[in-house]
C-alpha cells in the first residue's frame, strides 16, 4: 500500500464509490489510490477464497471440518499439515501407542483417520497427534482441539494433553440476543481467573455466580474477558496463546463458559471476547508453531516471523491456510460460546511490518507506505465482515493506536469494518497528567485529549484499563493517593489527599465518558479505586496470588470510602444511559486554564467542570448562548460520593445577557475540584 499505488480495476469502476474518501478530503487528495488498492486486495482476495461460495461465513468452517468430529459410526479426526510426512493419533483409547492409528494423508496438505464406534474416543480422555517431519518425531495437541490441560505425569513431570470434549448439548436459554443491539457500548473490562477475592483462580462459574450481578447492578451493558484462548504462561494476561479453539482450562470447562455467557444474555449484557490474532506463542509442545515441521506453516518464515518485542510468533496473514483458520476461529467462537464480538488485540503490530514500534504516526505517509502490511489490512477486512455476517450486531473493537484511517468505517465506504477503536491516547494522557501536581493541568490539552477523533470514527474512551494497573504502572485512585490508601480510607478519617483523590477520580471519570465518542470501558475494580497493582504469580515474588485478585471486601463495607466511588461510577453509568449523552454533538462552551474551568455542551445538558484545587467561583457567567432555564440534576459533590453538599441540586437557573461579553448564559456557583451538570428545562 503505497502513496504512487497506479491506478487499478477499482480506482477505475468505482472512482466516486468510496464513502471515506468523501469524509477526508486529504485521503481524496493524496491517497486515493492507496484506498483503491485496499479494497482491490480485498475484493481479489474474497473471490479467490470463496471460489463461488456467496459468503465468508460458508468458507470459515475450519472447526467442523478439523480435530475431532463425531458421526453416528464414530469419530473422524482431520488435521491440516501439508510439510508433514506421517502423523499418528495416540491416547488413552489406544494406551498411548505411538504406531496403531495412523493418518492418511489427502489433498490440499490435509490428513485423516476414522476411528469406528462413537464410544471409541470416551469423553475427557486424554490424546496427542505424532508428527513425523524432516526427520524429527514430536509429539503434538491437535490444532483444532477445544480442551487442552496441564496433567502431571506418573514420573511427576508435567504435560500438556488435548482432551476429547464432548458432553452433552448445551441447553441455551439466550434466545434473541443476536438480536439485541446496544448503542452505546458501556464495558466492563474482566478476567475470570483474577475477578475473585481469594488468594487463587477463580473459575467462570464463581465468575458467573459472584461478578455478573455486580455488573449488572453497576449498569454496565457489556463486559469484556480476557485470557479467554488457552495460553500456558498464567502471567502473559492471555496474550500468549497456545490453542485457538480451546478456552483456558485453569477456569473451568468449556460448558460452565457456556454457562457464564448464556447467564450474562439473560440479564441483558453483551459479552465480548479479547480475541489474539496478533500473534501466538512460540512454543512447540503446547502450541502450533512449527506443527508440521516448518515454520512457515502458519507464520512469516526466518526473522521476520519473530515479534522483536513480544518474543511470539507473527502470522503471515498472505497465506490462505492461515486465512482459513483464523476466519475459522472467529466463527467458532460465535457459533459455539454465542460471543456477541471481539475486542481484537494488538492491531497495530498487525498492520505495519515494524509492528508500529517506535513509530510516530504523525503523518498519512506512516499508515500508506511500504511499511504497511497490506495482507493483515485484508485479513482485518474479512474477520469484520464474517462478524457481521454471523451477527449484524456484533461489537467489534480495534486495539489501534496507530489511527489508521478508515478502521472504524464500514467496508462498502472504503474502511476497515470495525465499529470502535480504543482511544489509547486518553489513558496516556491520564496517565502524565496525574503525575503532575493539579495546579499545572492543563484544560486545553485536557479538552483536545478527550475530544480528538477521525471523521466518522467511532471511539471507545477509557481513563484505564488492565495496562494501567499492571505492576510497573499504578491504577488512577492508587496514583492519586498513594500510601494514604493503606490508612486513611475510613469514612470517620478526615485526610486532604484522599478527599482530592476521591474528587480527582470521579471527574476524571466523569469528563472521559462525557466527552466519549461512541463508549466507555471500565477495568474491574477501577470503578471504586481498587487499591495496589496487578501482579501475577511468578518467581520473583514467590509465585504469589496476593496482588492478582479484586478485593470486593473493600467496596462491600460500609465503613470505607470506597463505596463513595463505587456509588459515583454507579450512578454515572445510569445518568449517561438514561441521558442518552453518547448519542448527541458536542459543543464547547467554555475552556479557561486560570481558573482550570471547562464547559461543553451535549444536545440540552451542560456539562461544567472546576478542576481548580483551591478556588471554587462565586457568580460565575457561563455562556450557553440558548435562552431558557437550566436546572441542576447531576453533582459529583454529593455526599453519598465522598462529597461536600455545596452545591443545592434542583436549583433553576434563568438565562440573561452577559454584559462583558453580548453571550446569553447563566451566573452559577462553581465549588473547586467538581463537576455539575444542568438540564435546560
Amino acid at each position: 500500500m503505497t502513496k504512487k499505488a497506479k491506478n487499478s480495476s477499482t480506482k477505475k469502476d468505482n472512482k466516486e464509490k468510496w464513502k471515506i474518501l468523501e469524509i477526508d478530503p486529504l485521503l481524496k487528495k493524496y491517497y486515493e489510490d492507496d484506498i483503491n488498492l485496499r479494497m482491490d486486495n480485498y475484493e481479489k482476495k474474497k473471490k479467490e477464497l470463496l471460489k463461488g461460495k456467496k459468503r465468508i461465513s460458508d468458507f470459515a468452517n475450519g472447526h467442523n471440518y478439523y480435530g475431532f468430529i463425531k458421526v453416528k459410526t464414530g469419530w473422524y479426526y482431520r488435521e491440516w499439515a501439508p510439510n508433514a510426512d506421517r502423523l499418528y493419533l495416540m491416547g488413552d483409547f489406544n494406551d498411548w501407542n505411538r504406531r496403531s492409528h495412523p493418518l492418511k494423508k489427502n489433498e490440499n496438505g490435509d490428513w485423516e483417520i476414522f476411528i469406528k464406534g462413537i464410544r471409541s474416543l470416551p469423553h475427557e480422555s486424554f490424546v496427542k497427534v505424532v508428527v513425523v517431519a524432516n526427520g524429527v518425531e514430536k509429539d503434538r495437541i491437535p490444532l483444532y482441539a477445544n480442551r487442552v490441560i496441564q496433567v502431571q505425569n506418573p514420573d511427576g513431570s508435567y504435560d500438556f494433553k488435548a482432551q476429547i470434549y464432548n458432553p452433552r448439548k448445551f441447553n441455551w436459554k439466550d434466545q434473541g440476543y443476536k438480536k439485541k443491539k446496544i448503542d452505546i457500548p458501556l464495558i466492563y473490562e474482566t478476567h475470570v481467573g483474577m475477578a475473585q477475592e481469594k488468594e487463587g483462580i477463580g473459575t467462570y462459574k464463581e465468575f458467573e455466580e459472584n461478578i455478573l450481578p455486580r455488573v449488572k447492578k453497576l449498569g454496565y451493558n457489556t463486559i469484556q474477558i480476557m485470557a479467554i484462548m488457552e495460553h500456558p504462561y498464567y502471567g502473559s494476561f492471555g496474550y500468549q496463546v497456545s490453542n485457538f479453539f480451546a478456552p483456558s482450562s485453569r477456569f473451568g470447562t468449556p460448558k460452565d463458559l457456556m454457562s457464564l455467557i448464556n447467564t450474562a444474555h439473560q440479564m441483558g449484557i453483551k459479552v465480548i471476547m479479547d480475541i489474539i490474532h496478533s500473534h501466538a506463542v512460540k512454543n512447540t509442545i503446547e502450541g502450533i508453531n512449527e506443527f508440521d515441521g516448518t515454520d512457515y506453516q502458519f507464520f512469516h518464515s526466518g526473522p521476520k516471523g519473530n515479534h522483536p518485542a513480544w518474543d511470539s510468533k507473527v502470522f503471515d496473514y498472505g497465506r490462505n491456510g492461515v486465512i482459513h483458520f483464523l476466519l475459522s476461529n472467529v466463527k467458532y467462537w460465535m457459533d459455539e460460546f454465542h460471543f456477541d464480538g471481539f475486542r481484537f488485540d494488538g492491531v497495530t503490530s498487525m498492520l505495519y511490518h515494524d509492528h508500529g514500534l517506535g513509530t510516530s504516526f504523525d503523518s498519512y505517509d506512516k499508515y500508506f507506505s511500504m511499511n504497511t502490511d497490506t495482507d493483515a489490512v485484508t485479513y482485518l477486512q474479512l474477520a469484520c465482515e464474517l462478524c457481521k455476517e454471523i451477527n449484524p450486531n456484533s461489537l467489534l473493537i480495534a486495539e489501534d493506536m496507530s489511527g489508521m484511517p478508515g478502521m472504524c468505517l464500514p467496508i462498502k465506504d472504503g474502511g476497515i469494518g470495525f465499529d470502535y477503536r480504543l482511544a489509547m491516547g486518553i489513558p496516556d494522557f491520564w496517565e502524565n497528567t496525574t503525575e503532575t501536581d493539579d495546579w499545572n493541568w492543563d484544560i486545553y490539552k485536557m479538552w483536545y485529549e478527550l475530544t480528538t477523533k477521525r471523521p466518522k470514527e467511532k471511539t471507545i474512551s477509557y481513563a484505564e484499563s488492565h495496562d494501567q494497573a499492571l505492576v510497573g504502572s499504578k491504577t488512577i485512585m492508587f496514583r492519586l493517593a498513594d500510601q494514604d490508601m493503606y490508612w486513611h480510607m475510613r469514612k470517620d478519617d478526615d485526610n486532604i489527599n484522599i478527599d482530592r483523590s476521591i474528587a480527582l477520580h470521579k471527574m476524571i471519570r466523569f469528563s472521559t465518558i462525557s466527552l466519549a465518542n461512541g463508549g466507555y470501558l471500565n477495568f474491574m475494580g477501577n470503578e471504586f479505586g481498587h487499591p495496589e497493582w496487578i501482579d501475577f504469580p511468578r518467581e520473583g515474588n514467590g509465585w504469589s496470588y496476593k496482588y492478582c485478585r479484586r478485593q470486593w471486601s473493600l467496596v462491600d463495607n460500609k465503613d470505607l470510602k470506597y463505596e463513595y466511588l463505587n456509588n459515583f461510577d454507579k450512578d454515572m453509568i445510569e445518568f449517561i444511559k438514561k441521558e442518552d449523552v453518547l448519542e448527541k454533538d458536542t459543543i464547547q462552551l467554555w475552556i479557561e486554564q486560570d481558573r482550570k474551568i471547562l464547559a461543553y455542551k451535549r444536545g440540552d445538558l451542560i456539562f461544567l467542570f472546576n478542576f481548580h484545587p483551591v478556588y471554587s467561583f462565586e457568580n460565575f457567567n457561563l455562556p450557553v448562548h440558548e435562552n431558557g432555564n437550566y436546572e441542576i440534576v447531576f453533582s459529583s459533590d454529593r455526599k453519598k460520593y465522598g462529597g461536600f453538599e455545596r452545591v443545592k441540586e434542583g436549583s433553576v437557573f434563568e438565562t440573561h445577557e452577559l454584559i462583558e461579553n453580548d453571550y446569553i448564559g447563566i451566573t452559577i456557583d462553581i465549588p473547586n475540584r467538581s463537576v455539575l451538570v444542568l438540564k435546560k428545562k
